[in-house]
């Protein structure tokens, strides 16, 4: 479980979090959800230690990361997985070798152990036999797919997702979402996801925060969010809900090009 209590940043004078508390739960999807610039980016950067709030707390179970050294930050992200909006993949790394680069950096694993691991991994989230293709010969279903396997080849006890359906069809983004939840029950992992796909809301929301102008807003799941009594959440999933079925609509219809 990751607790944040009454956290407050600024840039150049200007707040961009006010005092936001949330709680993000083990073995459940915790979604961020905001419009752009609501400061939903800034939130997740500060839950992995990128930026340091001004004042507040950030509890991984209890351990209150604002006053840990270098060297107690660098042990807590070994129990952590990014999984990153472009996937971040290595071009020059086959499938595997993605897989393996956080097992060589950060295990004293043997190379059997590590590609073995990779392997399971690999298996783990559908890629079984891709392990010798290279990233550009896959498609951006598939490259999410090995991301998430590297993201979980050190075993996390937290996850964090930055947009993870990003360019994917609405059919992939669904496999995406089913999959992150599903490792997340499997292995009891605080899940962490920034996203603007109402899809993911609505599919795997069972921790929503909904962060507006720099505040937390609105907490809830997926089924009270359609009978809160919040006006800008209500908006926020209108909004969202409306262009993306246009969106949708559109890719669905759209004739290729010859």
């Amino acid at each position: 479980m990751i607790e944040v209590k009454n956290i407050t940043k600024s840039f150049d004078g200007k707040t961009i979090l006010h005092d936001v508390s949330a709680t993000f739960y083990t073995g459940k999807t915790n979604l961020i959800i905001g419009q752009s610039g609501s400061g939903k980016t800034v939130l997740m950067k500060s839950l992995v230690g990128l930026i340091k709030p001004e004042e507040g707390e950030i509890l991984y179970d209890g351990r209150d990361i604002m006053k840990m050294t270098a060297e107690q930050m660098k042990a807590i992200r070994k129990e952590i997985g990014m999984l990153f909006q472009g996937s971040a993949l290595f071009d020059s790394e086959t499938v595997l070798g993605n897989v393996m680069f956080p097992l060589i950096m950060f295990t004293d694993k043997s190379h059997d152990e590590i590609v073995e691991r990779a392997r399971f991994c690999l298996e783990r989230v559908n890629l079984k036999g891709a392990e010798d293709k290279y990233p550009s010969e896959i498609s951006g279903g598939m490259q999410k797919r090995v991301a998430i396997a590297r993201a979980i080849a050190l075993n996390p006890k937290y996850l964090f997702c930055d947009e993870p359906n990003s360019g994917l069809d609405p059919k992939t983004s669904i496999l995406i979402d089913e999959l992150l939840s599903d490792i997340t029950h499997e292995y009891n992992i605080t899940t962490v996801i920034n996203t603007h796909d109402m899809n993911s809301v609505l599919g795997i929301g069972e921790n929503i925060i909904f962060i507006n102008k720099g505040y937390r807003d609105w907490v809830g799941d997926k089924e009270k969010i359609f009978t809160t009594t919040n006006q800008a959440v209500s908006d926020f999933v209108f909004a969202t809900r409306l262009f993306q079925e246009v969106k949708d609509y559109i890719v669905k219809t759209e004739k290729p090009e010859k």
